[in-house]
């Protein structure tokens, strides 16, 4: 079942920043959010590690430097 919630302008645009790419939906994003929370809460020391790895991962994609799906699968042979 899906919803509809309200957000404020501020939220919304403080969301938008998370995105990992255009068409990236707000359920995907949220999901992920709530994984990272969840990770922080259970596991601060690793959490730590990964918050910085995944804005590492981010940066990198934003720089483009990335494989894409066809290359990464012609470089594990599938």
């Amino acid at each position: 079942m899906e919803t509809t919630i309200r957000l404020n302008v501020q939220t919304k645009q403080n969301l938008n920043t998370f995105k990992q790419y255009k068409n990236e939906s707000y359920n995907e994003l949220i999901r992920k959010l709530i994984y990272i929370v969840k990770l922080c809460e259970n596991k601060p020391k690793l959490s730590q590690k990964t918050i910085r790895e995944i804005k590492e991962a981010r940066e990198r994609i934003k720089k483009g430097e990335f494989y894409s799906e066809e290359e990464s699968k012609k470089i594990l042979g599938l």
